[in-house]
């Protein structure tokens, strides 16, 4: 298989000149999409910036306001339209090759003495606006604001960190929400309007200093929403992030839509040949398993020994060795564990060709990041999952900044930012738990708690979720250290959990379970073992209704026998359909891919249900 593994635009044809260039002042401005569905009007009311989305003659978002300074008057000194048509490849992802197609507006403008520019872009698939100040003198703080004119008949659902995403919610039910203390709408906010979808979220958070990420509210008249942040600036020019507003006719269509990641800016590393998506096996909620040969996992030499040697046997990228690895920490030095002996681990990963990824969080002391990184790289690790720094933008980035400077791959652990589009700035940055991972904090989420993540969190990027338990009837049965507290409330199907890892897009693949549960049903671990993560041509969400099932479909070059099984030539498709309603009949539209199929199943339900 042949991988990508730069990140370079290719540019195909830009057309400053098709669209009129408007040069006078001018105070209503209309951008419509290349394809001609989607129609933005700008508007400067009051020396207020006012936007209004409609798709195909029916409004979207009504008239709403858009700023950089709270109540500051707008002038409008000049105007600029341009369309722009290229592609680029990125380094990994769920596209091999990236269209990147949009009509763009630049307004030149002063903002009571300030000097800057407002951007719009509008995609066939998407919105976006971003304000940039000159350099020069400004105040202390600006206010980014956007509303959201929405119909009063909209549905909402967002994240809700480590459990349930929340929806539909009508808009009262968010204001009671956010009445109750520290809550928050995470991003991204569906909108679920008029039989068809949006989202709210952001993109190039990387580019913008001084932000933290974006805030939604609920505005008292309804159907309105609204994202306001302060930020500090200084004299020195400022660019905000992108404010994204995704459109699509099902909630799957928002998933793999690209907008986002084409707003990110461009890979930053000259050389990404070190950067290799894959799966990775995991220690943590394994420990307390009792093979069957009678060996019980434990932090200790012998247990990774076996993590490795399966990796090795079946291909599997990493092992990723958690916590446990080390007691204390103080600036510079790691107190390693008296249970193990890590060089040795070390050593024989490579012996055994398997590459390594280790744990690290501050609770028990702080290396320092400068010197952290570098100690990871002479270990000779691959990446690290780095936890428990919570919504920190500017640790955010430097972490993956600094991880990139020692060629380490970084994974963020515990409701981290979700630096959409970062994956194209920086591909090292390869996923991240913005969701409840399975098992995480001793709970499991339920079928439809699965499907709602898939169609909601997953819009932001990558996820670390820690699908792809096969050893189910004995953690229910509370045989592991770190297993669910509750008996028997791990709700699935050793099918599903293997159709989990591919339903939700990752640089990294965590598998959690034992080598020898994968063992024990090696047909269908086959599906995972094959799978190219990170390496797909194409990916589709065919079928899809929020918390009830979903439907996706990713094209392979290569070959492979997996769950669902679809040839044309030398493209391979992979199906995988999960419902949790053991009553739900659909019929995929798998016309929609408008290639000659052949499918081929190798595993019946009946027998994935004997375990559950």
């Amino acid at each position: 298989m042949k991988i990508v593994n730069f990140c370079i635009i290719f540019l195909v044809i830009v057309l400053p000149t098709t669209l009129a260039s408007c040069n006078t002042k001018k105070n209503n401005y209309q951008l419509v999409a290349p394809e001609g569905k989607l129609s933005l009007h700008i508007r400067l009311i009051d020396n207020k910036l006012n936007y209004q989305i409609s798709q195909q003659g029916e409004e979207k978002i009504g008239l709403s306001v858009l700023e950089i300074m709270a109540d500051a008057a707008v002038t409008i000194i000049d105007a600029d339209e341009m369309e722009s048509d290229s592609t680029w490849k990125p380094v990994w992802g769920q596209q091999s090759t990236i269209r990147d197609n949009y009509r763009q507006l630049q307004l030149n403008i002063d903002i009571e003495g300030v000097k800057g520019v407002f951007v719009a872009r509008v995609y066939n698939e998407g919105v976006a606006f971003r304000f940039v100040l000159d350099e020069g003198e400004k105040p202390d703080a600006v206010t980014l604001k956007c509303g959201y004119a929405f119909s009063k008949q909209s549905n909402y659902y967002f994240p809700k960190g480590e459990t349930e995403p929340l929806g539909p919610l009508h808009h009262k039910e968010i204001n009671d929400f956010l009445q109750q203390k520290k809550n928050k709408i995470s991003l991204p906010l569906v909108v679920e309007s008029n039989e068809s979808f949006m989202a709210l979220l952001e993109s190039d958070l990387y580019a913008a200093s001084g932000i933290s990420p974006m805030r939604l509210y609920a505005e008292d008249v309804e159907g309105e929403m609204v994202s306001v942040n302060r930020v500090k600036v200084d004299h020195k020019k400022w660019m905000s992030p992108w404010r994204v507003i995704l459109f699509g006719d099902t909630a799957g269509e928002l998933v793999v839509n690209t907008v986002p990641i084409n707003l990110a800016t461009p890979c930053q590393l000259e050389n990404t040949d070190w950067i290799k998506p894959g799966k990775t096996l995991w220690d943590w909620r394994v420990h307390g398993y009792t093979a069957p040969d009678g060996f019980v996992y434990g932090i200790d030499n012998e247990s990774y020994y076996r993590f490795i040697d399966f990796a090795a046997e079946t291909g599997v990228d990493y092992f990723l060795i958690d916590d446990a690895w080390y007691k204390h920490v103080t600036k510079g030095h790691f107190e390693l564990s008296d249970k193990l002996a890590l060089q040795a681990v070390i050593d024989y990963a490579a012996k055994k060709d398997v590459q390594l990824m280790l744990y690290y969080d501050r609770r028990h002391g702080e290396y320092g990041d400068d010197a952290l990184f570098p100690y990871y790289q002479s270990l000779g690790m691959k990446g690290i999952k780095y936890g428990f720094m919570g919504s920190k933008v500017g640790f955010t980035r430097e972490a993956i900044q600094k991880s990139a400077a020692s060629h380490l791959l970084i994974d963020f652990h515990d409701s981290p930012v979700p630096f959409t589009g970062i994956r194209r700035t920086y591909p090292n940055a390869i996923t991240r738990e913005y969701c409840h991972a399975q098992q995480d904090s001793r709970r499991a989420f339920t079928p439809e708690t699965f499907i709602k993540m898939a169609l909601i969190n997953a819009i932001t990027g990558p996820l670390d979720m820690n699908n792809g338990n096969f050893d189910l009837n004995g953690i229910n049965a509370g045989l592991r250290q770190k297993g669910p507290r509750k008996p028997h409330s791990y709700l699935s199907t050793v099918c599903s959990e293997a159709a989990r890892t591919l339903v939700i897009f990752s640089g990294l693949v965590c598998i959690p379970d034992a080598p020898e549960a994968y063992a024990a049903k090696a047909d269908l671990f086959e599906f995972i073992q094959k799978m190219p993560v990170g390496r797909w041509d194409e990916s589709h969400v065919l079928h899809a209704k929020i918390g009830e099932y979903i439907s996706t479909a990713r094209d392979m070059i290569g070959s492979g026998l997996l769950v669902v099984f679809i040839v044309k030539k030398e493209v391979h498709w992979i199906f995988t359909l999960i419902s949790w309603k053991r009553d739900k009949i659909m019929k995929l539209p798998i016309m929609k891919i408008r290639k000659k199929l052949t499918v081929r199943l190798i595993q019946k339900l009946t027998e994935c249900e004997k375990e559950r």
